[in-house]
Order: structure tokens, then C-alpha cells, then sequence
């Protein structure tokens, strides 16, 4: 009598040289034995999370580290009200590039001047009384919905559309210089 004995977990197969399509499916149907999804994902995400335990712990500006400064940030109220005015200034001189018709650059301009203009007024709203804050959070929302639509206009080069999302910009931000 005589009995085979098979391995729990054999080892997987020798890779060969090079791969035919068939040779592939049934190297990827026997690896599957081995690796569930589940398995690859705990992989990597312990591997990741000790590649990346240097950016947790050290305050370097390396690939890992983080970057709060929005959620916390490190402007003051009285250098973001300073700020402010420059910043929309800025994201108004952006027409001169729409009327040169340089969109790549408008989109450059206007992304930079926006990201500025709107931490600076994320921290004068967190700074005013809470009856103050939502009509200034809505008038918030509004300019930068119509910023993000002036920078897809402007990536499909379409001028009528960036002139009425311009429009509504400096009318958004007339409204919100009156309530500040």
C-alpha cells in the first residue's frame, strides 16, 4: 500500500523564461492559490505603512511627510486679511491671459492665486461669529464653484464660458469684500 503524501502548501511554480498567453492564465490560476486579494492587500498596506513610518514621525519635507497646513493652518488671522486683497487681485489679473489666448497659463494663474485666496478666507470665516459664517461658507462655496468652472472653460477654450464665470467671480468677490 502505498500512500502519497502532498505538501499543505507546496511552493509555486518555477517561473519559465517566457510566457505564452495560456502558460500566463495558468501561472496566474495557480498563484491565486497562493494569494487571495485579501492577503495582497494586508501586504501592502504593511509594507506601505513601514516604507511611510519615517513620514509620520519626522517633520522632513520628503515624499512621506504630510502636509496639514490647511487644516491647521500656519497664517494668522491678521496675515490672511493682509493676504487677501493681493491674492484676489491676482485671481482678477487672470483675464489678461484669457484675452491672449495663452489658456495653459490662465489655468496655471488661476489655480495658484485661487488655492492662495482660498485658505486666506477659509481662515477670516473661522475667525467671525458663528451668525456671520454660513452666508460667508455659501458666498465661499460660490466663488470657488465658479472657479473651478472657469478653469474647465478654459481648458476646453471656450470664451463665452469664462467670461460668464469671470463675471460671477468678481461679482462673488465684490459681495464677500462688502461682509468682511
Amino acid at each position: 500500500m502505498a500512500v502519497e503524501l502532498q505538501q499543505a502548501n507546496p511552493s509555486p511554480p518555477p517561473l519559465p523564461l517566457v510566457f505564452t498567453r495560456t502558460q500566463r492564465i495558468r501561472f496566474c490560476q495557480k498563484l491565486q492559490v497562493y494569494f487571495t486579494r485579501r492577503t495582497a492587500a494586508t501586504l501592502a498596506l504593511s509594507s506601505s505603512s513601514f516604507i511611510a513610518k519615517e513620514g509620520f514621525s519626522s517633520s522632513s519635507s520628503s515624499a512621506f511627510s504630510f502636509d496639514f497646513s490647511f487644516t491647521v493652518p500656519d497664517q494668522t488671522i491678521e496675515e490672511a486679511e493682509s493676504g487677501i486683497k493681493k491674492h484676489a487681485q491676482q485671481l482678477l489679473n487672470i483675464r489678461e491671459f484669457f484675452y491672449s489666448q495663452s489658456w495653459r497659463a490662465a489655468q496655471t494663474a488661476l489655480r495658484e492665486s485661487s488655492s492662495r485666496l482660498k485658505q486666506d478666507l477659509y481662515i477670516i470665516i473661522q475667525a467671525k461669529p458663528g451668525g456671520q459664517r454660513p452666508l460667508l461658507r455659501k458666498l465661499y462655496s460660490n466663488l470657488f464653484n465658479n472657479v473651478t468652472q472657469l478653469d474647465y472653460a478654459a481648458r476646453s477654450k471656450e470664451a463665452v464660458a469664462v467670461e460668464d464665470c469671470y463675471d460671477n467671480i468678481v461679482s462673488t468677490l465684490n459681495e464677500i469684500f462688502a461682509k468682511i
